[in-house]
């Protein structure tokens, strides 16, 4: 079945851009996309708001004036950082899940890719879409705004392979599409969070479970068919 949904498609389109002629514009494409890496790294330690030009610019060892000319405000910084998070995702968590046909399998494909994500250790301080779900769920902007739109489509990826499913007659019908995706996105949450808080790995062994087990809470029952 074809990608319905828009991290789905931007997995199957990975956008390449053109390699610019212009020997000083590479090399500031080049020095840009460096310092967003070390910025996406920063904001997972820091917090989103704990990043600033000045803060990267240390970090990089450069002047201030080349990581303002490269992103211009902390604003339009942080909002790079949540972009770029985004692609990790797809690269990382969607793409290898796409292999599974769209509905329940893809389902179950997303949770381990999901929790392998997250234990791998990606960022140095934990998953930055998880830790700016809450650091930035009060308070409006365009961050915010970015990171919203960023959910959304990962909730709408969830609910969608559940539709998917329930048509199928992979889930029950009268499952809630939005209600399970809400709920299977809750479990990785918590996941991030206790390794996070405690190390280890026994929250993404907990979290594998219940994402199993919750998925089959909604199969058919096959005595009632």
């Amino acid at each position: 079945m074809a990608p319905d949904t828009p991290l789905e498609r931007a997995a199957h389109t990975p956008s390449e851009a053109p390699e610019p002629t212009d020997g000083r514009r590479a090399r500031g494409l080049r020095s840009r996309a460096a310092a967003l890496e070390a910025a996406v790294q920063l904001a997972s330690v820091e917090g989103l708001d704990g990043l600033s030009v000045a803060s990267l610019a240390a970090r990089v060892g450069v002047a201030k004036s080349s990581v303002h000319a490269a992103f211009g405000s902390k604003e339009a910084l942080q909002v790079a950082v949540i972009a770029r998070t985004r692609e990790i995702l797809i690269d990382l968590v969607i793409a290898p899940a796409l292999s599974a046909p769209a509905g329940l399998a893809r389902l179950r494909a997303l949770g381990r890719s999901w929790m392998a994500y997250l234990a791998d250790d990606v960022f140095e301080g934990g998953c930055v879409l998880c830790s700016a779900s809450a650091e930035l769920d009060g308070r409006p902007g365009p961050p915010r705004d970015a990171l919203r739109a960023v959910e959304e489509e990962w909730l709408g990826l969830l609910a969608d392979n559940v539709g998917v499913a329930v048509r199928a007659g992979e889930l029950a019908a009268g499952t809630d599409p939005d209600q399970l995706a809400f709920e299977l996105n809750a479990l990785g949450m918590a996941a991030n969070w206790h390794h996070q808080l405690f190390g280890g790995g026994e929250g993404f062994r907990r979290c594998r479970t219940a994402w199993q087990t919750l998925i089959s809470m909604h199969q058919p029952n096959p005595e009632e068919s």
